[in-house]
């Protein structure tokens, strides 16, 4: 039977305008269908029309006979499966099944591999395109993606640097010291009594220098600021020295604009206590004070105890003060959670002048109610200066603690008869 010419425009508008409506399945018993009700020609006739390989065209034409002879075209089965078990494009791995063995073999084969094994988590230096590219001599062919996926498989994934290794001996008294301070902020905590962490934030230049980030602003309309980073002299440098309450996750910067000094280190706490702490903790006892073993509040720092001193002279309080071990500035908890915010809220912002410096840091925030205040101190903190014979005899000092270097307790000095 040859199909006649309004038999072949009535066919040729269905598969037209309903082929793209179907699923592959479906598309494939349009189409066997069509041959079938054509009679001779009418594969030649289907392919023609919709572009359609012959061999679907056939396939559909068996699939319907097959379904027809078994009864299950209209009463489900395994007509109701788009296609054959097995069909369809075989997985990277079916084709290469030493794929997975062979990028851990690459990856690992020269050491660019890290992470404990007994974790899930594990990750390479090698680029996606240097795997895929070395898997060709194995006769392994595959794109980046596959390579990117088989590694997700494996157990690998993209990782920053991350400051873990301590130059030198790990001091034996590290993991105690962290313990003793864990313990002693948890019991002042507990009391109610405030604890804070401090710390100088780098210092930045003042003036239309390129910050580090980005920022939302119009297509096209970057910020313009200088082609260099040399300071300007009649802008300077500002100081930011952080306060980090953990009772309650605020934060005080004292912005200074001279030099950082166990003086300012000093004058930046009781200027948190003035303006925040005795208003926050009208009945503190005593303050913890946690903080790195280096800089201008170092352990070693005999000036930085004598303006301790005189804070505690001041408040009355009893302050007791944790250094960090070296290399673990860390875990100073100032780090994390004041300082990196305030990175955060100035990336891409130029630092132009203090009163940007001051608004940026004070419009500081976290989803967890961080909130931040700043001052400006424009005192000059002299460099150089060392504790007298009378400053240092006038301390009312306890060394205490794991290591005593570390740890010490400094009273009030009217406390000294008691």
């Amino acid at each position: 039977m040859i199909a006649s010419y309004e038999t072949k425009s009535v066919v040729k508008n269905i598969l037209t305008e309903v082929m793209p409506h179907l699923d592959e399945k479906q598309k494939r018993l349009l189409l066997g269908s069509a041959a079938k009700a054509l009679g001779h020609g009418g594969i030649a006739f289907v392919n023609e029309v919709t572009g359609s390989a012959r061999n679907t065209i056939t396939s559909g034409i068996s699939q319907i006979c097959e379904a027809e002879s078994e009864g299950s075209l209209a009463s489900g089965g395994p007509a109701d499966r788009i296609r054959k078990p097995g069909a369809g494009r075989k997985s990277a791995l079916q084709k290469n099944p030493m794929l997975y063995d062979k990028i851990e073999e690459i990856i690992t084969q020269n050491g660019d591999t890290y992470g404990n094994p007994e974790k899930p988590l594990r990750w390479t230096t090698w680029s996606l395109r240097k795997i895929a590219q070395e898997l060709v001599q194995y006769g392994i062919n595959v794109s980046q993606n596959i390579v990117s996926r088989a590694l997700d498989a494996l157990g690998y994934s993209k990782q920053q640097n991350q400051k873990m290794y301590q130059i030198g001996e790990q001091h034996p008294d590290r993991d105690a010291q962290f313990r003793y301070i864990n313990d002693t902020s948890a019991e002042f905590l507990t009391a109610g009594e405030p604890v804070i962490s401090i710390d100088t934030k780098k210092k930045e230049n003042i003036g239309n220098f390129k910050n580090g980030g980005s920022e939302y602003r119009p297509v096209g309309d970057p910020r313009k600021v200088l082609d260099h980073d040399f300071p300007l002299p009649e802008l300077g440098k500002v100081s930011p020295y952080g306060v980090y309450v953990l009772n309650n996750n605020t934060g005080f910067v004292n912005l200074g604009t001279s030099h950082d000094t166990p003086e300012f280190a000093g004058e930046s706490i009781a200027q948190w206590w003035r303006c925040v702490g005795k208003h926050t903790f009208p009945d503190a006892k005593r303050l913890y004070i946690t903080c790195d073993s280096g800089g201008s509040n170092g352990c070693r720092i005999w000036l930085w105890k004598h303006y301790v001193q005189e804070l505690a002279n001041e408040t009355g309080m009893d302050i007791h003060v944790s250094h960090y071990p070296t290399g673990t500035s860390k875990w100073n908890k100032v780090e994390h959670r004041l300082f990196c915010y305030i990175s955060k809220n100035w990336q891409g912002k130029p630092l132009i002048n203090i009163e940007t410096v001051v608004n940026l840091i004070g419009s500081t925030t976290t989803e967890k109610g961080l909130s931040v205040i700043c001052r400006v101190d424009d005192r000059n903190y002299e460099t150089g200066k060392k504790i007298t014979a009378e400053q240092k005899e006038a301390l009312n000092i306890e060394f205490v603690g794991p290591n005593k270097k570390w740890n010490y307790i400094i009273r009030p000095n009217d406390s000294l008869n008691m």
